[in-house]
């Protein structure tokens, strides 16, 4: 696969384009992201489809300065496809042509499965759920991706979206016309569409408009996006007036930023339906859609389209950017496991904070190659925004605030007052910080020394093969969030 790729998006509302740099057979991380809202369907479906002049003349614009983009950034491979804005268009074709004429860029129209299987794609690998439907409000249809137990069993795209829907029936002043329109269409999917309602992935800008709406309303803790999950019963009325808002005036005041005027109440009447028709409980949202689907597609083509398992692409491209020796990062990350089994009956945690300790753990470095000098405060906000694909909220908070606490006192509750709702209790934090600083301690000579512990009442007997007189003195400094001695023999 080449080194740096350029996937550009064509859709009925928005053009967007993402950069991606490989660091390894599966790592990479995103170098370049463009947006420009050209609106190439913008009065078509009033003219029986066809695109008109002076929207094709702005995508026609936005594709020159994107391709330069791509040219500058050293691209070796630029895909490109268009989705409901050209396959449904009449003249869409000659649009095609003239693009790859012109600026030599072949334009590969999608049909609406493929579409969604993208998205799915997307939300499946760089999501931390296996159970769901994808729902990508567009501007001429919405797509569905149905995943079960982490596979896609099907795939399905509606004609309704935004654009579509507001010169059909809201210009019209026809909100009646625009529900039936909808129902109608989703009533033809079949029984099994429905075995995994309950979980949404929202894809899309309007999905992620909302969710940032929700995310200021409710003073969420963490300004992220990818991954934020709400209740959809606290939030539907919410969505209910966003969809009737009468003018822009009324919008603002619900929180609606300006760029999203003008197709939110169209994409917000569309999601609130959908919620209902399915009885979704709980919306998580994605900011990787089609563009990183199909950047996916790509790089794993010989393995299902799927990363494998254990796999994680935020972990591997941080490690990749800023460790050098894997040989430590693997050695802190098992020796993390065998000190959590060995104070099992002490500290009880569930099992699930094993995995976030070796995590942790193997990130631990990366502030060091930051700022040598506090550098486990140096990480935080790093590793914090880091993480962003295949963790939970919980999860990148939790291991960003347990690296911020290695080698030093464990923390007080204050000290974790700022995110303390998407953290567990204050007794778990204090033991994951214990066990990290405690395998960095033991590393102290970066000699990767192999050691067998035995807990006794109160004791942790550490023995080795080695005189680590460095170790034992950076164990005396450890804090314990009980009365337990260490001892290194």
């Amino acid at each position: 696969m080449a080194q740096i790729t350029t996937i550009i998006d064509i859709g009925s509302n928005s053009m967007r384009m993402v950069v991606f740099k490989k660091s390894s057979r599966f790592g990479f991380y995103l170098i370049n992201e463009t947006k420009s809202k050209v609106k190439i369907s913008q009065g078509c479906y009033e003219n029986n489809g066809n695109l008109q002049q002076e929207p094709l003349d702005r995508a026609f614009g936005a594709l020159s300065s994107f391709v330069q983009i791509a040219i500058n950034l050293k691209s070796r491979k630029i895909l490109c496809v268009a989705t409901s804005a050209l396959r449904d268009a009449p003249n869409g074709a000659d649009f095609v042509k003239k693009v790859s004429k012109e600026l030599k860029l072949n334009i590969k129209v999608i049909d609406g499965k493929k579409e969604a299987y993208y998205g799915g794609v997307a939300a499946l690998n760089l999501l931390d759920n296996k159970n769901f439907t994808t729902v990508d409000i567009g501007g001429g249809s919405t797509e569905f991706a149905f995943v079960d137990d982490g596979k896609i069993v099907d795939t399905v795209s509606l004609n309704f979206g935004t654009v579509r829907l507001k010169e059909l029936f809201f210009d019209k002043g026809n909100l009646n016309g625009a529900k039936e329109y909808i129902l109608a269409q989703l009533s033809n999917l079949s029984f099994h569409h429905f075995s995994n309602h309950q979980t949404v992935v929202g894809l899309g800008g309007t999905t992620r408009a909302l969710a940032k709406i929700i995310i200021d309303k409710d003073k969420y803790p963490l300004d992220s996006l990818h991954g934020f999950k709400y209740d959809v019963d606290k939030n539907i009325m919410l969505f209910e007036n966003i969809s009737k808002a009468n003018g822009t005036e009324d919008l603002k005041n619900l929180g609606v930023k300006s760029d999203r005027y003008d197709t939110i109440k169209e994409g917000t009447f569309v999601f609130k339906i959908i919620l209902e028709f399915f009885k979704v409980k709980n919306v998580i949202t994605s900011g990787a859609g089609v563009r990183e689907g199909l950047y996916l597609t790509d790089l794993l083509r010989t393995s299902n389209h799927k990363f494998p398992n254990n796999f994680n692409v935020s972990l591997r491209s941080l490690l990749d950017k800023f460790v050098d020796d894997d040989k430590q990062t693997a050695y802190l990350g098992n020796n993390a496991k065998k000190i959590f089994d060995s104070l099992k009956s002490l500290h009880n945690l569930d099992d699930k904070y094993r995995s976030i300790l070796v995590v942790a753990s193997k990130l631990y470095q990366i502030g060091i190659s930051i700022n040598f000098y506090k550098n486990s405060e140096q990480a935080f906000n790093f590793i914090l925004n880091g993480l962003r694909y295949g963790f939970t909220h919980e999860k990148r908070i939790l291991i960003a605030h347990i690296i911020k606490f290695s080698k030093k006192s464990l923390p007080k509750q204050k000290e974790i007052e700022k995110y303390k709702v998407l953290l567990p209790e204050l007794d778990v934090i204090r033991w994951l910080s214990f066990m990290i600083s405690l395998n960095i301690s033991l590393n102290s000579d970066f000699s990767r020394t192999k050691f067998e512990y035995d807990l006794c009442d109160e004791i942790l007997k550490i023995k080795s093969n080695k005189n680590l007189y460095i170790a034992k003195k950076a164990l005396e400094k450890i804090e314990t969030p009980i009365n337990l001695n260490l001892e290194l023999s």
